[in-house]
């Protein structure tokens, strides 16, 4: 069976992309726990940073320098990230992404 990310990844799945190219796609958090909120996952299914190995850090580094940038263009001044990696972290889908998100005068505690 393919992950729900694989599922958007192949367009199997609508979402709200806000960015794609050949090894990442970013798209709005169907639940958002803040004005901004969105993810960065490799298209290629890696677990979670558990998972990762030297091989994959030019896509976690990529994965990274997006994250300002789509930050910026969807209007934030600054943000959070948060990763979770094995169902003991929180991780609910077992294909590895960033969230990022922001844009409240509140900060969302965790």
């Amino acid at each position: 069976m393919t992950c729900i990310f694989c599922k958007i990844i192949d367009g199997s799945i609508p979402s709200k992309k806000i960015f794609e190219n050949d090894e990442l796609i970013a798209f709005h958090d169907v639940h958002p726990i803040d004005k901004v909120h969105f993810l960065i996952t490799p298209k290629k299914h890696i677990e979670n940073l558990i998972a990762c190995s030297e091989i994959d850090k030019d896509i976690i580094s990529n994965m990274l320098l997006l994250a300002p940038k789509l930050a910026k263009e969807l209007g934030l001044k600054g943000f959070r990230t948060m990763i979770n990696s094995g169902a003991e972290g929180g991780q609910e889908v077992f294909h590895m992404h960033f969230h990022v998100y922001g844009g409240s005068s509140k900060l969302v505690k965790i």
